[in-house]
């Protein structure tokens, strides 16, 4: 059976935005599809909150997406979504568009250098909402960090074309809770999860 690996931030590990607790299995957009396509795949759910892609996190490395990816990812994967880039727009490190896109794209290729044969999917992050500044995480977002949350879609669908990765932008589907401005409600994990489904289902 294939295996696909999700491998993400906060919305993948199921952050929840009214309370700061984790989202169950049932609710969590990575754990429905692991049951939903329990059938056909064997999904793994490899979300960790505050997660870059390509910043040095300061927490280590297993919130710093690059460094993490090798020790989850593997010959044996057929599958890897991710989630990533909305944490690298924090205020701490400044990134610009020249940064995200070398950032993003030696990501990638350390992916393809464990595997080779492997298949992406990148998922781009729903763009940060103003009323985050109104929340905890104010702490760690600011105005800059929302208005490049606008390009980020677009930065990270350029990469995926030039290194033949899959691209779905999220914004089209979902959108980051009024509470925090940055987290999904039960209800955008549930359309993440279909989404997903359906595409994976495509596939066999």
């Amino acid at each position: 059976m294939k295996k696909i690996l999700c491998f993400g931030d906060s919305n993948t590990f199921g952050f929840n935005p009214k309370d700061g607790s984790r989202y169950s299995s049932s609710i969590r957009w990575s754990g429905i599809l692991k049951e939903s396509l329990k059938e056909n795949f064997i999904v793994i759910e490899q979300g960790y909150n505050n997660r870059t892609c390509f910043s040095e996190n300061l927490s280590g490395e297993e919130m710093t997406g690059y460094k993490a990816i090798k020790k989850y990812l593997s010959k044996d994967i057929d599958y890897l979504v991710v989630s990533l880039g909305i944490n690298d727009l924090q205020k701490f490190y400044s990134n610009d568009e020249k940064y995200i896109v070398d950032g993003f794209r030696k990501f990638v290729n350390i992916c393809y250098a464990i595997n080779s044969e492997l298949k992406i999917l990148v998922l781009s992050p729903s763009v940060i909402k103003e009323n985050i500044l109104n929340s905890y995480f104010a702490l760690m977002f600011d105005k800059n960090s929302i208005k490049k949350s606008y390009s980020l879609s677009k930065i990270l669908k350029s990469v995926c074309e030039e290194l033949n990765c899959s691209f779905i932008d999220l914004n089209e589907y979902v959108s980051a809770s009024d509470i925090d401005g940055l987290h999904y409600e039960v209800e955008g994990h549930c359309a993440v999860a279909k989404l997903l489904h359906n595409y994976f289902l495509n596939l066999t």
